[in-house]
């Protein structure tokens, strides 16, 4: 089970983590909540929880609760600009289905 970034993801969460002036990583989770059932939840960590799983990949650690690992298992978070928006992007291969927004996900 893992999950990784593409290199432009991986830039921006250096940036991010420089930015703020510490933390060991990007939490990623999944919450109850949308119209498709699960949503994703990204918070900058300071450290790891008791109950996270570690991944490294392209130089940044990334975070997941043994909880949200079976709904994100294989997923591949990108960072893309859709016209003047950007931002991260969640290729999951477990999704079932998203809702209209992309906000939300169903597995």
């Amino acid at each position: 089970m893992s999950i990784s970034v593409t290199p432009k993801a991986a830039n921006q969460i250096r940036k991010a983590l420089d930015k703020r002036g510490s933390g060991v990583g990007l939490r990623v989770a999944v919450k109850t909540s949308g119209c498709s059932g699960y949503a994703y939840a990204l918070e900058f960590a300071d450290a790891p929880a008791d109950e996270d799983l570690r991944f490294e990949s392209e130089g940044v650690t990334l975070l997941v609760d043994a909880r949200s690992l079976p709904m994100i298992d294989g997923t591949q978070l990108d960072w893309v600009r859709e016209g003047l928006n950007e931002g991260f992007k969640f290729n999951n291969p477990n999704a079932s289905a998203t809702c209209g927004c992309g906000e939300s996900f169903a597995v």
